[in-house]
């Protein structure tokens, strides 16, 4: 599958069919895609294109959060696809969030993102991975170069999160969670602004066969 807006396209993938020598990493759940994951990725894309390498968004389905039934979703996949898309990445890795995912250690993610030779990640600073959440920030950066996303606050000063999106659209006030997310929806997303048609992974030479 593949997103096409006015300018380079951007290829959904497996996390498991993805091999690189070089790239800019984002890493997260990413649900609703919200303001705060916009400038996190944004920022990723911005230092992939001053690198010349690829720029990888690696997200989660179900996001873990909604896998262990503590959080409702924000967004279907297709929805955070095309939201992810938007803000235009080379390459969008999605990894199924399953029993047996979860059940991996820290160190086997990050010999899964070794294989696209990130030369920074680009991460929430209450990012964790692994079995029971063992891996954390903290991990990540003895091994990779690591950046984390700056805060984005809403004009009452409080941090842009899917917790408080959630929060607002159980209390009724679905304007205000849309001004969080700050995103078109769905409809706008596929009606004439996006081309979306599914693509062999073969034929991208950056995945591995």
């Amino acid at each position: 599958m593949s997103f096409q807006f006015t300018g380079r396209p951007t290829l959904v993938v497996s996390d498991r069919d993805l091999s690189l020598p070089a790239s800019v990493v984002a890493i997260g759940a990413f649900d609703g895609v919200h303001q705060g994951h916009q400038q996190l990725i944004s920022e990723a894309v911005r230092d992939a294109r001053a690198e010349g390498v690829p720029a990888i968004v690696w997200t989660f389905d179900p996001p873990p959060k909604v896998f262990f039934g503590r959080a409702a979703r924000l967004s279907t996949l297709d929805d955070k696809l095309a939201r992810i898309a938007r803000l235009g990445p080379d390459l969008i890795a999605v990894a199924s969030f399953t029993a047996s995912y979860c059940a991996r250690s820290a160190g086997a993610f990050l010999g899964d993102l070794a294989r696209i030779g990130p030369r920074r990640v680009h991460v929430g600073a209450d990012f964790r991975f692994g079995a029971k959440q063992t891996g954390d920030v903290e991990l990540l950066a003895a091994r990779f170069e690591t950046r984390l996303a700056r805060p984005v606050v809403c004009a009452g000063g409080e941090p842009v999160s899917s917790t408080r999106i959630r929060a607002l659209r159980r209390a009724g006030d679905i304007a205000g969670a849309a001004v969080l997310q700050s995103c078109p929806g769905p409809a706008a997303l596929l009606a004439g602004r996006l081309q979306m048609h599914d693509t062999r992974y073969e034929e991208d030479p950056h995945v591995r066969h």
